[in-house]
C-alpha cells in the first residue's frame, strides 16, 4: 500500500492576527495536488476555536438578555474561569474524533489543521498542550507563525471589521483585551528544550517556526508560496523521520 505523502494533522500556532487565517487561505486556493506535493497538505478538514468560543459571547449576551447569569464570559468579555481555555483544546480534540469517524477516506487523503492562541495570561502553550487528545499528539506537526506583539497589534487593527464581528478573516480585539491576553506568550519557553520537537505527554511533536515579520501572509502571493513550502518541507522531513 502506498504510503501516505502529507501530513495526518497540521496544528498553526501564532499570536492573533499573525497569519494563521491566511495561510489556511492559501492552502484552500491551492489546488489539492500541488498542495500535496508542494506542502505535504491533502484534502482539508480544519478545526479552529474562535467559532466555539465566539457562541459562548453570543449565548452571555442571549442569557443575559433573557434576564439569566451569563455562564463562560463576564460583561467585558472575559472568561469566567480560566479553565474554559483548556476546555476548548478539548473540543478540539471532541471534533477531531468526529471527523475521523464521520469523514470518508479521512486517514489515508485528509489533514486536519488546527488552528488557536494562547497568551500566558490565560495559561499560554503550556496549559493548552496539557489538554491537547492522544489521537491529536501522535499524529501532529506545529507550525508555528512568529510575530512581535507590535506586529500582532498591527494587523488586529488593520483586519477589523465592525459589522463582521464573528469573521475568521476580519474578527479583532480592542487594543487593550489584545495587549492583557497575549502580549506575553510563552511559546519561546515551550519550545527552547528542543529546537526541532515539542516534548507533550510522553509525545515528541515536530515544529517549524514561519518568520512572518515581513508580513509575506497577506499579500497571499509567490513570497507567502515559497516560504511556506520551504517550512513545511522542513516540518515533513522531522514528521518522516518520526524523531
Amino acid at each position: 500500500m502506498m504510503q501516505k505523502e502529507t501530513f495526518d494533522v497540521l496544528l498553526l500556532l501564532a499570536r492573533p492576527a499573525a497569519g494563521k487565517s491566511e495561510v489556511i487561505h492559501y492552502l484552500e486556493n491551492t489546488p489539492l495536488e500541488q498542495r500535496s506535493e508542494r506542502f505535504h497538505v491533502g484534502k482539508l478538514a480544519e478545526i479552529d476555536d474562535f467559532p466555539m468560543l465566539w457562541t459562548w459571547f453570543e449565548e452571555d449576551a442571549l442569557l443575559e438578555k433573557m434576564g439569566h447569569p451569563r455562564l463562560h464570559t463576564d460583561a467585558d468579555g472575559y472568561f469566567l474561569s480560566q479553565y474554559l481555555w483548556d476546555l476548548l483544546i478539548e473540543r478540539m480534540g471532541l471534533e477531531y474524533l468526529k471527523q475521523k469517524r464521520d469523514i470518508a477516506g479521512f486517514d489515508t487523503s485528509y489533514t486536519t489543521l488546527v488552528e488557536f492562541s494562547r497568551g500566558s495570561e490565560h495559561g499560554g502553550y503550556a496549559s493548552a498542550f496539557r489538554h491537547l487528545s492522544r489521537e491529536i499528539l501522535e499524529r501532529a506537526a506545529v507550525l508555528y507563525i512568529d510575530v512581535s506583539w507590535e506586529e500582532s497589534l498591527r494587523k488586529n487593527r488593520k483586519r477589523a471589521n465592525p459589522e463582521k464581528p464573528d469573521s475568521i478573516l476580519e474578527h479583532s480585539l480592542p487594543d487593550s483585551k489584545l495587549e492583557k491576553m497575549y502580549k506575553e506568550v510563552d511559546w519561546a519557553e515551550v519550545s527552547r528544550p528542543d529546537p526541532q520537537y515539542l516534548h507533550i505527554q510522553g509525545f515528541k511533536m515536530p515544529y517549524v517556526v514561519f518568520d512572518n515579520s515581513d508580513d509575506v501572509t497577506t499579500g497571499q502571493g509567490g513570497a507567502l508560496g515559497k516560504r511556506l513550502e520551504s517550512c513545511l518541507t522542513n516540518l515533513w522531513a522531522l514528521y518522516r523521520s518520526g524523531g
